[in-house]
This record gives C-alpha cells, sequence and structure tokens, in this order.
C-alpha cells in the first residue's frame, strides 16, 4: 500500500522527497537544501486529509525529527548559507586577527612612506644646479662657526620668452648682473640675515678667472660690488665677498628672474605687508599699502623696485630680505610641506631654477629656508650692512661695525651690530 501522494512511491521516498520532481530518474547529482517549514499539521488535518506524518529532511540528507524545525519560515531565514556563524550548515570561519592586520598596515604604509621619502630625495637632488665652484676662490678666510650663505638675487633673462620679458618688465639686457646679494648666517644664537647693497663700495682683489684659470693681479681698483659678478661671476663676487669682509662663505646660492616668479607661483602666491604704495613704471610695481597676496609677476616687480622708494637701494634691499622670508615662511608651511599637488611644484620650480655651489647639498638647501622663516618669525635678525656714507655714488661700509660684526658671525655670537 502506498501511504504517500500522488505520484509517489516509497522507492521515491528518501532523497527525492522535496525536489519538486515527480520522476522515479534522479534531476541531477546536485543537492538543494529545503527551508525548514515550521511544524507539520496534525494527523488528518494536513492537505492530505490524514496523510501519516511524514519524515522531515534538512539539506536533503534526510536528518529529520520535529525537534529540528524552528520558526525560521516567516524571518526569512535561510539555513546552510554557508557564514560558518557556529548554524552546523559549513565550516566555521575563525574571528579576523585586527591585530596583525593593523601590524601589516602599518609595515605597508612606512614602506610606502620610506620608499617616496628616498624616491623624492633622488629626484630633488639631480635637480640642483650645481655649477659654481668654490675651489676656484684663492686666498680664502679661516672658516669660522655657523654657516655662511651668500644668496645672490640675479637679473639673468635666461628661461625668458619675448612675451615674459615685456610682462615681467625685465628687458632684454644679455648677460647677468647681481640685482640682490645678501649673506645669511646660521648658527646656534638663530639666524642672521645682511644685506649688501650692490652699489657698496669694494676693492677687487688678486683672483684666478674662473674660466681661464689665469691669475688677475689685485690693483687696488675700487668698483660697485656688482661690477664684480659681472667680471667673472660667482666666484670672482665670492673672492670678492671674503675679501672685503673677512668673513668665510660656505655655500653660493642664486636665482634669476624667471625662477623666482615661478616659485612665487608655484606656492600659490605670497602674503606680505606693503609699507606704502608703490608705483614705479621700470619694475612694473603698481601695488597698495597692506596686506596683500602678490603673484610672481608682482613679487618680482615688488623685489625690484627702486626709483619708488624714498630711500632707494636701501629701502629696497630692506622689502627684498621681508618678501624672502615671507617667502621661506610660506614654502615651509604645512599647507605646502604636506600637500604633495603644491610641494612637488614648488620643489621643481625651485631646484630648475637655483644655481648653487659644488658642495651644496639638500640638506644644506633645507637649512637655508628654515633659516630665512626663522628671521621672518622672529627668531632672528636682519640688517643691511653698516655704512658711513658714500664716495661717487658708491656706499661705503663703516670698517670697524663691518669688523665687530664678521667677529661676532665667525665667534657664532649674538649679533648686536646695527646696520642701516
Amino acid at each position: 500500500m502506498n501511504d504517500w501522494p500522488e505520484a509517489w512511491s516509497d522507492d521515491n521516498r528518501g532523497r527525492r522527497y522535496g525536489r519538486g520532481s515527480a520522476s522515479a530518474q534522479p534531476e541531477s547529482p546536485r543537492v538543494m537544501r529545503q527551508v525548514r517549514r515550521g511544524q507539520p499539521a496534525p494527523p488528518g488535518q494536513g492537505a492530505y486529509g490524514g496523510v501519516p506524518q511524514q519524515p522531515q529532511y534538512v539539506d536533503g540528507h534526510g536528518s529529520g525529527g520535529y525537534d529540528d524545525y524552528d520558526s525560521g519560515y516567516n524571518t526569512g531565514q535561510v539555513y546552510g548559507g554557508g557564514r560558518g556563524g557556529g548554524d552546523g550548515y559549513g565550516p566555521q570561519r575563525p574571528a579576523p586577527d585586527w591585530r596583525r592586520r593593523i601590524k601589516w598596515t602599518a609595515i605597508t604604509l612606512v614602506t610606502v612612506l620610506f620608499v617616496t621619502t628616498v624616491a623624492t630625495y633622488f629626484w630633488a637632488d639631480s635637480k640642483l644646479n650645481r655649477e659654481v665652484d668654490l675651489s676656484k676662490v684663492i686666498e680664502r678666510p679661516e672658516k669660522g662657526e655657523g654657516t655662511n650663505y651668500l644668496i645672490v638675487g640675479s637679473d639673468s633673462r635666461e628661461g625668458l620668452s619675448d612675451e615674459d620679458k615685456k610682462r615681467l618688465r625685465t628687458g632684454s639686457s644679455e648677460g647677468k648682473r647681481t640685482d640682490s646679494v645678501m649673506i645669511l648666517h646660521t648658527g646656534d644664537n638663530g639666524p642672521t640675515l645682511i644685506s649688501l647693497p650692490r652699489d657698496s663700495n669694494v676693492e677687487i682683489p688678486t683672483f684666478k678667472g674662473s674660466e681661464s684659470g689665469k691669475t688677475y693681479q689685485g690693483t687696488g681698483r675700487q668698483v660697485k660690488l656688482n661690477a664684480a659678478y659681472a667680471e667673472d661671476g660667482p666666484e670672482l663676487l665670492v673672492r670678492t665677498v671674503e675679501f672685503n669682509t673677512g668673513l668665510h662663505i660656505d655655500h653660493y646660492v642664486e636665482i634669476g628672474f624667471a625662477g623666482f616668479a615661478n616659485i612665487v607661483d608655484a606656492v600659490g602666491g605670497v602674503e606680505i605687508d606693503i609699507p606704502q604704495d608703490i608705483k614705479d613704471t621700470k619694475s612694473g610695481a603698481d601695488l597698495k599699502k597692506g596686506k596683500q597676496t602678490l603673484n610672481g609677476e608682482e613679487a618680482l616687480a615688488f623685489v625690484r623696485t627702486r626709483y619708488a622708494l624714498a630711500g632707494s637701494d636701501l629701502d629696497r634691499t630692506k622689502n627684498q630680505q621681508k618678501f624672502l622670508s615671507a617667502l621661506a615662511n610660506q614654502v615651509a608651511t604645512p599647507g605646502t610641506v604636506l600637500n604633495p599637488f603644491r610641494l612637488y611644484p614648488t620643489m621643481s620650480a625651485g631646484l630648475d631654477s637655483l644655481i648653487v655651489d659644488k658642495e651644496m647639498g639638500l640638506f644644506d638647501l633645507a637649512d637655508m629656508f628654515w633659516s630665512m622663516k626663522g628671521v621672518s618669525g622672529g627668531e632672528g635678525t636682519s640688517m643691511n650692512m653698516p655704512l658711513a656714507g658714500s664716495s661717487g655714488g658708491n656706499l661705503l661700509w663703516d670698517k670697524d661695525k663691518v669688523k665687530q660684526l664678521v667677529n661676532q658671525l665667525n665667534n657664532d655670537e649674538k649679533v648686536t651690530v646695527t646696520g642701516d
């Protein structure tokens, strides 16, 4: 007698029940998990009117019994999902090892940071233009305490198109001359930034030609400071500064018009407080008094302005000091250093346009910028070379004050000398 529903036999009973097929042949080798449907109806009340209670099949393997049922049907819970949650329907997955994950994430981040830093260092180091050979400078003073940088702003037009020259009001003069000369001393008593007016009266000493290697004997010739650079370039300028001051120059840094404007634009402009209204047709400056952010073109016009200022070259050197310190401060801000979209363009613009000595390294350059930032932050001193008048348009240095200043710098003492 067949007690099973129509089209079913005892032979179909075990593994075929609940598969949805009336065929006596297996449908496929797959095993279908069955959704539990709660408690079965009491005898005599089922859909088939008194059909005996049927064995309960779970996961198609015949593990039956009423105790295996639950009320998961109404909750939409499907069994056998393989999540390993301890329900007996698949391998249990171990809990995540968060300590291990954090460890390897930290190692990965440190590795990426290290590789990026090393790659950036070699990239930046390769871009430095080490063109100045200070070994050609003869009869040098003894090195003192601290480090002395000779920072030169030249009027080189190299890299400027005709349109750039017109826009920046640079003119088209061949060659290059010094537009500004500064000594930056760094040491234990804070940085000191000293401007040497380009009209300073100096003596050209005996020197060795940077190109010819020929020795030119000094004749006591008195010239303006910028003439030394025009005559035989950076090496003679260093030789002349050392001879007239007695201060040993450790590193040389030079930047031209184009590089200066590009650096300012790369950092997004430099905020500075303009001391007075400035309108100078020669430099192109047209600025109002007060705090404002200057772009590259405006900044170049500002530091070149001479004829619109009452004090002429002396006031101009003070503005140059003020702006260069503000520029260094802007470069060293977290908004530039921690932002790769601003840091790399700034580094590229600066390194491409700087000319340095052969011994100059990136750490020396960083020390220079941080020291200039310290000057603007009030941690150091900025001044002009002490003067004692003028002769024939040349500015004369106060020899006694200059000697005292140089002694304090050589001994890395706090500077007490004041300048003009």
